[in-house]
């Protein structure tokens, strides 16, 4: 069976974890793997453009894998090797031996996220570098179970609740107990993680550099400089200078700033056209930076959500810099019933209709989460 008639198999979602299940199949293949530096990457936000970030300036020392999820529109998005999205052919050669390494029964049972988080390892085999981010939490995480070089927390918030706790302390605890050779923690927006990583640290022995004050000032100026050119938000700066404190702890060397420039991952505040901007936020705290980042504008913005988010909420910070929303059409038996989402934009007297078309006269905000981006760029695709 091929990858991705495989990959169909399996549910995207379960109400229940088997937390033995992964490490289970990590020891059936962890003696075949030969992998490089591995840096695992956890947090509430940021994770990818920070990691890509990151594996585009590691590519100036070696070879570099970067692990991602979810994909937008197509599944090689999520295992990056040296610049481009993998191949299917090298895909399917890494699904063909991991189906020989795995016994049957462990292949049957792994979750589609276990599965693709083995079969990246297997991709990355021989490379100088992993960029490893983890898809939930980080403690239990699938891509926890791989012996880490160095770990990386970006912005921690309120997300996922149901599986991480409903406290900051909770989420940053399942987040950073996944650490073990040493924490890069970019600036919270809470200082309760803080707290969890010092205690962590303290406890466990391991090294903690905080962002900035862990970076050469010299390479601070430069990022800084570099992210003015390229008209980057200031969460992107952020996110540059955490993926250069990683470099440099990694490598005693200033981090070539000017290498994550062209960070090549879709969705992340990206301007697809001249009045679209794309991003896949989807909780308060990615509502919060689009909506600091857009502080000046009016956008209709494009939207729509699944059940189980803070819909009132991100609404409500996105509010100060709507025109209108325009309801976008997704599939999938977690969305939101629109009747439900229509209640919330009454309630916050923002204007709505459903989403038609873009037009010229407007400047759009396209936010939500991957579903959302994925709906549209298929729309845009058609048009």
């Amino acid at each position: 069976m091929g990858l991705q008639e495989f990959l169909k198999s399996k549910p995207l979602y379960y109400d229940k974890i088997d937390l033995s299940r992964m490490p289970r199949a990590y020891d059936e293949v962890k003696d075949r793997l030969k992998l490089g530096r591995v840096i695992h990457l956890v947090g509430t936000n940021g994770k990818g453009s920070t990691g890509r970030m990151l594996a585009k300036m590691l590519t100036s020392r070696g070879r570099v894998g970067h692990y991602t999820s979810p994909h937008i529109l197509r599944f090689n998005e999520r295992i990056w090797i040296d610049g481009s999205d993998a191949l299917d052919e090298l895909l399917e050669e890494a699904h063909k031996k991991l189906q020989k390494w795995l016994r049957p029964e462990t292949s049957r049972s792994l979750s589609y996220f276990e599965y693709t988080t083995l079969l990246a390892l297997v991709a990355f085999e021989g490379l100088e570098y992993v960029v490893l981010e983890a898809g939930l939490g980080g403690e239990y995480d699938a891509t926890a179970v791989v012996p880490k070089a160095l770990s990386v927390a970006t912005p921690i918030g309120l997300d996922h609740q149901a599986f991480l706790g409903h406290t900051i302390e909770s989420i940053a605890a399942t987040k950073l107990r996944s650490v073990t050779n040493g924490l890069i923690l970019a600036p919270q927006p809470y200082e309760e993680s803080l707290r969890v990583a010092e205690t962590l640290a303290a406890e466990r022995g391991w090294p903690l550099y905080r962002v900035p004050d862990a970076l050469r000032e010299r390479t601070r100026h430069e990022a800084k400089k570099v992210a003015t050119v390229a008209g980057w938000p200031p969460f992107l700066l952020q996110n540059l200078l955490t993926a250069a404190t990683a470099y440099e702890v990694l490598n005693d060397e200033a981090a070539p700033v000017q290498k994550a420039v062209s960070f090549d991952l879709p969705g992340r505040f990206q301007k697809i056209a001249p009045n679209v901007i794309l991003d896949v936020g989807h909780n308060p705290l990615g509502a919060q930076a689009v909506a600091d980042a857009l502080a000046d504008q009016k956008r209709v913005v494009v939207y729509n959500a699944l059940s189980d988010k803070d819909v009132e909420t991100v609404l409500k910070i996105l509010k100060p810099i709507v025109k209108r929303v325009e309801i976008i059409k997704i599939e999938g038996s977690r969305v939101m019933e629109p009747n439900d989402l229509e209640a919330i934009l009454r309630k916050l007297q923002i204007p709505f209709c459903a989403f038609d078309e873009v037009r010229r006269s407007d400047d759009y905000l396209v936010f939500g989460s991957f579903w959302v981006a994925e709906a549209f760029l298929r729309r845009m695709k058609r048009a």
